[in-house]
C-alpha cells in the first residue's frame, strides 16, 4: 500500500499547480476549487512521487504541481495501472483511471529542460466515482475491476 504525499490546485488550466493541506474531492465532479474538475473523463490526475524524483535529477528545484498532477502518490507503481483500474485514497474516496499520459503542452518548461516529459506516459487521469476529504498521509491503494467498492 502507497499513501498520498501531495495535493495540487489550480484555478487555471495549463498552468503549474499549488500544494493544498487538503482537499475535498465529489463524485462526478473532482477536486473543488482546482480548474480541471467538472463532468468530464480527466477530474483528476495523478503522478507517482518516485517518477518526480527521476526528473528532480536534472531540476532539483521542482516543485510539486509542476507537471499541474493534482495527486503525488508514493509507494507504488502508478505505471501498472490500466483504464477502467480504480483507486481507494483514504478510506473513502475511490477514483476510476480514465486515460493514461497526455500530450505535454507546446513550450513546457521541464520538457525544454530535460529533453523529455513524464506526463505523457506515466499521468494517470481519472474520474471520482465516490467523494470524501483527502488530505497527505492518508494511504492510497489500487484496486482492480473485480474490488469494486460499493456505497
Amino acid at each position: 500500500m502507497g499513501f498520498i504525499e501531495a495535493i495540487c490546485i489550480s484555478d487555471k488550466k495549463g498552468v503549474v499547480k499549488n500544494e493544498i493541506p487538503r482537499a475535498e474531492l465529489r463524485a462526478d465532479w473532482g477536486i473543488v476549487g482546482d480548474a480541471h474538475a467538472g463532468n468530464w473523463h480527466r477530474q483528476v490526475s495523478l503522478l507517482a512521487g518516485e517518477s518526480i524524483d527521476r526528473v528532480k535529477q536534472l531540476m532539483p528545484d521542482l516543485a510539486r504541481g509542476a507537471f499541474a498532477e493534482n495527486i503525488i502518490t508514493r509507494g507504488f507503481d502508478l505505471r501498472t495501472l490500466t483504464i477502467g483500474d480504480r483507486l481507494l485514497l483514504g478510506r473513502e474516496v475511490v477514483l476510476e483511471v480514465t486515460q493514461i499520459g497526455k500530450k505535454c503542452h507546446h513550450g513546457c518548461l521541464i520538457k525544454q529542460t530535460t529533453g523529455d516529459c513524464i506526463m505523457p506516459r506515466e499521468g494517470i487521469f481519472a474520474r471520482v466515482i465516490k467523494g470524501g476529504v483527502l488530505s497527505p498521509g492518508l494511504p492510497a491503494r489500487i484496486q482492480t475491476e473485480r474490488y469494486i467498492i460499493s456505497g
